[in-house]
């Protein structure tokens, strides 16, 4: 058993209104620090693979195929033991 931990982010020049939105409620609540937000996607994913190899196979083609758009997000992920 594997546990995949997949983070979804939009590519940079991709437009972000929630985290456009979050950081203008960040500074109203007096975190002035804040210098930018950027939303984004998070999942874990627990699955059964022969070894380390094909989950890593298994996680990159449903990011490709499911859990990403290609066209404006872009997607890390670990793969570790559950």
């Amino acid at each position: 058993m594997w546990l995949a931990k997949v983070i979804v982010s939009l590519k940079p020049v991709v437009n972000d209104p929630p985290g456009i939105t979050i950081h203008g409620a960040l500074r109203t609540l007096g975190f002035t620090g804040v210098q930018s937000v950027r939303s984004g996607k998070y999942f874990e994913i627990r699955l059964d693979a022969d070894d380390e190899a094909a989950a890593r196979q298994q996680i990159d083609a449903m990011c490709k195929q499911l859990l990403t758009n290609p066209v404006i997000e872009e997607y890390r992920f670990t793969v570790e033991h559950a």
